[in-house]
Parts: C-alpha cells; sequence; structure tokens
C-alpha cells in the first residue's frame, strides 16, 4: 500500500489518473498535457506502472495506459479503514448509543 501512496504523492501522476479515469490514452496523449520532458513522463508512468495503479499496453511504438481502478480503491479504504473510517465505523457508530444531554432547570435560565 506504501507504493500506491508515493506514486499518489505527486500532482503530475494524480493527474495522470483523472485522466485515465476518462478513457485509456496513449503516452503521447498523456504527455502532451503537462510541459515536461519525455524522458519526465516516462519517470511518472513507471512510477504508476510500479504501484500497480496502471496498466501498459504496447502496440508496436505506441504505449496505452489504463487506470486499475480496483487497486486505488483497495488502497483508499484500507487507508480509511487504519482510521475507522468507512463502513464499519459507520455501523459502529450507529450503534451506540446517543448521549445524554444535560438538562437546564428554568431557574438557571432567569440568572
Amino acid at each position: 500500500m506504501s507504493g500506491v501512496f508515493k506514486a499518489l504523492s505527486d500532482p503530475t501522476r494524480r493527474r495522470v489518473l483523472q485522466l485515465l479515469r476518462k478513457r485509456p490514452m496513449t503516452a503521447g496523449e498523456l504527455s502532451d498535457h503537462f510541459a515536461v520532458s519525455k524522458p519526465t513522463m516516462s519517470a511518472h508512468f513507471a512510477a504508476l506502472r510500479e504501484a500497480n495503479l496502471v496498466h501498459a499496453e504496447k502496440s508496436g511504438k505506441s504505449i496505452t495506459y489504463h487506470l486499475r481502478l480496483s487497486v486505488l480503491e483497495e488502497a483508499l479504504m484500507g487507508f480509511a479503514h487504519t482510521f475507522g473510517l468507512g463502513s464499519e465505523a459507520h455501523s459502529a457508530q450507529a450503534e451506540r448509543k446517543p448521549e445524554a444531554k444535560p438538562t437546564v432547570r428554568k431557574e438557571e435560565i432567569s440568572q
């Protein structure tokens, strides 16, 4: 899971994932959205592949990237559960009895 969060720590890689949510894109199409060199983009793509967040399909000289949303969802759910967030925490909170609210007597209000 730490590899996923390391990959997500960079804003360029997060933007690549946002773009891939719309549709699979080639490396060239993705690179057109950024003002960085091709080697820099290649390093970003490699980090995303290593984290298993994207899948690359090579066709001739072209590489098409596909988002692996299940890996991202799994990492985010694991992170949420680490901090007690998510459906389990919600159901546990719903099972708790509401705390009694302190009552204020009439004479306390008039003072």
